[in-house]
């Protein structure tokens, strides 16, 4: 059903919905949200293809806020994301798009932090669940989390779910929720145990696909032969003819994007790996850190960067090519949302070919159009610079502290403008403020002098 014209109003969807919609700046549905939300909204099981940044947030978010009893304060609703990222993102959208109902509440339950709290928590009452699913296991086993009266089960990112290692613990979630729910499923790709997983706990499920295989391949993609020596050479040509201001960086292992990081460290640049190996604490500040522009280049694997949502990615590069067309598409698909141009540079070596050929197969793009490294020259500034630099006040949200009481702090007494902060971020591990890169030590400086929420707090830069 994705016509084109489709509008928000035309939905089975509450005044009070469609008013926080407007609110919030929504005007026309996206491809997914447009196909997918009547599906929904009629209280049918789904499947759907959509990545990150398809808008696939709002369809399953307000399909649960529509059947919420907010009398009854046990769990009606449980989304399971793959990473912690991803389930904070979605808690986030949760709670905007409820801004209607009384007394909506919303719970993250994720890894790294103490299961104590969590349960205190829940032991007071939920509406809905945000959770990894290793986490949410932990709960119900520990009978802190109970799904009896669950109406809604929502399985976000499935397919990075399964490669994460979490099919046992999604299959032990679904098999105590109440048969009589609805299941909505979202997968950027489909491999063939995403069937093997829908089959005994959906319901003659709808299948949407709102993303044709080719749609990601519209953006500016370059094609660049390399051999397996020169491949580190040639990945930092690229960024220095290009200078994109953000850049991910695929590898397909996380042994490579140890061996990539170190060596762009080595030219200069602006580096950091963003693997599973660490730890949730540097793990956040990683995902910080390039959230708020404060990183030129982030390496990652698949895996490792899904729940990583920037709006703005200038460029994707490809370090070698993956086995997995579909993982390609949704690859190059990071960058040039929302309608704004978007760079996909890939590294092919001799052995690689014929994965570019089953790329062209899948996409039915034709024959590719490779991109000489001889033309590759230098920009005169050099290598990328961050736009931002990060520093960290050490108080965070056992502080009570909200971003609002930083940017207040900053604007109005020390006399920055809005436009001089970015991207403000509490975690349990402090409160990280991204500022333009010449006005860091002045920021920090200014935080030594100004209280923030009547206090003084101790500032770093990271």
């Amino acid at each position: 059903m994705s016509e084109a014209g489709t509008v928000f109003s035309s939905l089975d969807l509450d005044q009070g919905f469609l008013e926080t919609l407007e609110q919030l700046g929504y005007v026309t549905p996206t491809p997914i949200q447009a196909s997918a939300l009547p599906v929904a909204l009629a209280g049918k099981d789904l499947i759907a293809q959509a990545a990150t940044g398809s808008g696939k947030t709002a369809v399953f978010a307000l399909s649960l806020l529509s059947r919420l009893n907010l009398k009854f304060f046990g769990v009606q609703a449980l989304v399971l994301c793959p990473t912690r990222e991803l389930a904070d993102q979605v808690a986030v959208e949760v709670r905007k798009l409820g801004r209607s109902l009384d007394h909506l509440k919303v719970v993250t339950l994720c890894g790294g932090v103490p299961i104590r709290g969590q349960a205190a928590s829940l032991a007071h009452g939920a509406h809905v669940i945000v959770g990894t699913p290793g986490r949410v296991q932990d709960h119900l086993s520990r009978e802190t989390l109970v799904l009896g009266g669950l109406r809604t089960l929502v399985l976000d990112e499935a397919d990075r779910m399964l490669e994460m290692g979490f099919i046992d613990d999604m299959v032990a979630v679904a098999r105590q929720c109440p048969p009589a729910r609805q299941t909505l499923l979202f997968s950027a790709t489909f491999p063939p145990q995403i069937d093997a997983l829908a089959k005994p706990f959906l319901r003659d499920p709808v299948t949407i696909s709102a993303r044709p295989a080719g749609e990601a391949l519209r953006i500016d993609q370059r094609f660049y032969e390399v051999l397996d020596e020169t491949r580190l050479i040639v990945l930092a040509s690229l960024l220095a003819h290009y200078r994109p201001g953000t850049c991910l960086v695929f590898v397909n292992t996380k042994a490579q994007g140890r061996d990539v990081v170190s060596f762009l460290q080595d030219q200069g640049i602006v580096a950091r790996e963003l693997s599973g190996d660490l730890e949730q604490r540097d793990r956040d500040e990683v995902m910080v850190l390039f959230a708020g522009r404060c990183l030129s280049v982030l390496v990652a694997t698949d895996v490792a960067s899904r729940g990583l949502d920037i709006a703005a990615l200038d460029a994707v590069v490809n370090y070698e090519v993956t086995p997995d067309p579909e993982v390609h598409v949704h690859r190059v698909g990071r960058t040039g949302r929302a309608g704004v141009g978007g760079l996909a540079l890939t590294l092919v070596g001799p052995r690689e070919r014929t994965l570019i050929r089953r790329i062209e197969e899948f996409t039915g793009s034709g024959p590719t159009a490779w991109s000489p490294t001889a033309d590759l020259e230098p920009s005169p500034l050099g290598f990328p610079v961050p736009p931002r630099a990060m520093l960290k006040l050490l108080d965070g949200k056992k502080d009570k502290i909200r971003p609002g009481d930083v940017l207040g702090a900053l604007t109005a007494a020390a006399g920055f403008t809005r436009e001089q902060i970015g991207a403000i971020k509490v975690t349990e591990w402090g409160t990280w403020v991204a500022v333009d890169r010449d006005l860091a030590e002045r920021v920090l400086q200014a935080f030594a002098t100004v209280p923030v929420k009547g206090k003084l707090r101790r500032a770093v830069k990271i």
